[in-house]
């Protein structure tokens, strides 16, 4: 909103006038938007709190292994839903500092209301008293994996179909450590978009289970993601129109440098979460926050087309997910026998002795190690 009424508006006065241009800079809005994101997140955090509090939106820790429930019995009527606050931080600081006739800004912000709401409807339907239908803990697996399917593929068939029509880049596979992609037809792009933002959403969802460790990691791949935004067809310099995505060899995307506006503004809106939500945490962000945060780090990769390399910049959330399929596989191929103690994995570590800040900042150090081998393979190109 600040931006195009600078852009449509004041423009003239901006440049004749005062010799300021700087709005118009991706990197200036990007930095700006994070700040603002933060500070709103600061701010509302304390309000939000007490409405949630107010409201008797608490979660009651309820895990498969009686240890673990003594362990997380202090968290017992922790406000939840606390994901509200992360997407008006996200969506506030977006409408103010990016250019809303963008067509992927426009998505990513339809991306995070219908992540927000399914996940609001699953939380509020869990953790209200007044819900009558409390006891089936929230939606059902499959109702939840129905809507992420069908963004997935809204998704994925418009952006084929029109935001890449003419860009040669977007319709195709890139694989990391490769120079060229390859092509992609119209169901394997719909099948990609639909695998990217369902497993991005659930393998977030599956991560937030201890203070302050999934709004961390996701701080993290923001960062990197914003990054791979601005490269995608942000120009090396102002007297030249050569993008850093042709000197790195990497898919252009005309247009994909707005999006890390929205990116910076969700490493803000999660910095300004982690106030509230380290340990011991105020609040915690629920399904509210966790699925609209995956599946918008699952959109970026996939504007970017480097769905493949988010496996290695979340290397923390394939940990986690594999963790759960592994155990599952195994139990019941053995009749009841386990590899982990509990999973996600990260229950497994604190119930072999560390304290949850331990394995928290411990993940944290694999989240960056994982997003610095991600950008080394930029370079490796």
């Amino acid at each position: 909103m600040i931006y195009l009424i600078l852009e449509h508006y004041l423009k003239d006065f901006m440049f004749n006038t005062l010799g300021f241009y700087s709005w118009e800079e991706v990197l200036l809005r990007s930095l700006l938007s994070m700040l603002t994101s933060l500070l709103l997140c600061l701010w509302l955090g304390p309000k939000v709190i007490r409405w949630l509090k107010k409201k008797k939106i608490g979660d009651i820790p309820n895990f498969d292994h009686e240890i673990l429930n003594q362990k997380n019995s202090h968290k017992d009527s922790t406000p939840t839903m606390g994901g509200i606050l992360i997407l008006i931080s996200i969506i506030v600081s977006t409408l103010l500092w990016a250019d809303l006739t963008n067509q992927f800004v426009i998505k990513g912000l339809f991306v995070m209301v219908w992540l927000g709401l399914l996940g609001g409807v699953d939380d509020w339907l869990k953790l209200t008293k007044s819900s009558q239908v409390r006891n089936r803990h929230g939606l059902l697996s499959w109702e939840k994996m129905m809507y992420q399917i069908g963004l997935g593929a809204l998704v994925g068939a418009f952006l084929y179909l029109v935001d890449f029509k003419n860009i040669e880049d977007g319709q195709k596979l890139w694989l990391p450590f490769c120079k060229a992609g390859f092509d992609i037809k119209f169901i394997g792009f719909l099948i990609m978009s639909i695998l990217v933002i369902t497993a991005t959403s659930n393998a977030v969802n599956l991560t937030d289970g201890m203070d302050g460790l999934a709004s961390g990691c996701i701080g993290i791949v923001a960062l990197v993601l914003a990054v791979l935004c601005y490269l995608a067809s942000e120009p090396l310099s102002l007297t030249t129109n050569q993008t850093w995505a042709s000197y790195l060899r990497l898919p252009q995307i005309p247009g994909a440098g707005e999006l890390s506006i929205v990116c910076m503004a969700m490493l803000g809106a999660c910095l300004g979460f982690l106030w509230f939500n380290c340990y011991p945490a105020e609040v915690f962000m629920g399904d509210t926050g966790s699925l609209p945060l995956g599946g918008l780090i699952g959109y970026a990769a996939i504007v970017t087309r480097h769905e493949l390399l988010l496996v290695i910049l979340g290397g923390v959330f394939v940990i986690e997910v594999l963790s759960v399929m592994i155990q599952v596989s195994y139990f019941k191929r053995t009749g009841g026998k386990r590899i982990f103690k509990c999973t996600p994995i990260h229950h497994h570590f604190h119930l072999s002795g560390w304290n949850e800040p331990k394995v928290v900042v411990r993940f944290w150090l694999l989240g960056i190690a994982f997003a610095a081998l991600a950008l080394a393979t930029l370079k490796l190109r």
